[in-house]
């Protein structure tokens, strides 16, 4: 299912392994995908360290799935959380989830929702085990996207100098080379970016907002290998130089 068709999104969160401030930098992100008309949080707000969860449920209009801890060892909020998941997806009116949730336990329901042609868009730390990260859609490092969001909302107050870009780590490049190798190139050899992107994501679950970049037009930029070409029609191009 292509974006352009995504309306109706689901986030669903697992407060026992998240935390509540990345919730307006990640409502951000799931706009890309639709309207998120479903925001639901699951835990035992009855323990002092989901305390804060509090006024930001109110905030954010998150409805809290309260979930006691039956007996000890047993995870009653990834049962309850992975049946909504389901149920959502069998009533057929979910387009698109979020999770915001740092436990691999979730991997097997990223990969059923997947099979039915369903993004889903994780977010976690930066500990999230690889087998959650790469059967999502698109993972996204929240420490990372809090981090932007908060040096976004200073430039924005203040006329500071931007920062430098990003450094970019050998796996990346390999990552990007290797997309645009696969991508459709033209006689001078530009590709279109956005197909660069999707296959990128095709073969994991890259984002660019990981490498601290906004966009992936940026990441580009930042590439001295790479040649950005941005016509009249609105369509943006890349070449790799060398």
């Amino acid at each position: 299912m292509s974006q352009e068709t995504l309306r109706n999104i689901a986030l669903l969160i697992d407060a026992d392994n998240t935390t509540p401030q990345g919730i307006d930098p990640v409502l951000t992100v799931m706009a890309e995908l639709g309207q998120v008309n479903i925001r639901r949080a699951y835990g035992n707000f009855a323990k002092g360290n989901l305390a804060k969860w509090d006024k930001i449920t109110n905030r954010f209009g998150i409805r809290p799935q309260q979930q006691f801890d039956v007996s000890k060892g047993k995870n009653a909020t990834d049962m309850a959380m992975t049946i909504d998941a389901i149920d959502l997806l069998n009533q057929g009116k979910v387009d698109g989830f979020g999770l915001m949730t740092s436990d691999s336990d979730f991997t097997p329901l990223v990969t059923r929702l997947r099979q039915d042609g369903i993004v889903v868009y994780g977010f976690g730390s930066s500990k999230t085990p690889e087998s959650f990260r790469s059967v999502c859609t698109r993972f996204i490092d929240i420490e990372k996207l809090i981090a932007a969001n908060k040096q976004q909302n200073q430039t924005n107050t203040t006329n500071s100098k931007q920062a430098d870009a990003p450094a970019i780590d050998e796996q990346l490049e390999e990552l990007i080379i290797a997309a645009y190798n696969e991508a459709k190139r033209d006689q001078q050899g530009y590709a279109k970016l956005q197909q660069v992107g999707q296959i990128a994501g095709n073969r994991s679950s890259f984002d660019v907002r990981n490498y601290g970049f906004k966009s992936l037009s940026d990441l580009f930029d930042s590439l001295p290998n790479f040649q950005i070409d941005r016509r009249d029609d609105g369509q943006v191009y890349v070449k790799r130089l060398r």
